[in-house]
């Protein structure tokens, strides 16, 4: 890997983690602001010098956009959902709930009476 490679490398590395050193905090990344970062020319980092770099910054602004726009739709959904429909699903999740605390008290009543049936029938023995 060349110095200049480097160099680039290393502010693409500060712009991903928002730890920018000659670029304002918060600098998206780009092409441009990789170079910026770097201290070059704005269009020092040139795809045919440094092909696979620019490619993976092309693939992390694709990546950014596939998530920021899949937050986008989520946050909108949810948004979308009315007042009735998160009332109906709470009360789903406390039915739900519910039923499960009324298995396990069951079952906790069964493993009771088993230990009970248990302790008499040891008792018998004991009295044998």
């Amino acid at each position: 890997m060349s110095k200049a490679e480097a160099l680039f490398r290393e502010a693409f590395e500060r712009l991903k983690t928002n730890t920018p050193i000659n670029t304002p905090i918060g600098t998206k990344v780009s092409q441009n602001n990789v170079a910026k970062e770097a201290g070059k020319h704005p269009t020092a980092l040139k795809k045919d010098r440094f092909p696979i770099l620019v490619l993976e910054i092309q693939d992390y602004l694709r990546q950014k956009e596939s998530d920021d726009e899949f937050d986008a739709k989520k946050l909108e959904l949810r948004k979308q959902r009315t007042m009735k429909e998160k009332l109906a699903d709470c009360k789903r999740q406390r039915d739900k709930l519910s039923s499960i605390c009324d298995a396990q008290a069951q079952i906790i009543e069964d493993l009771l009476s088993e230990i009970d049936n248990l302790n008499k029938g040891k008792n018998n023995i004991h009295q044998l």
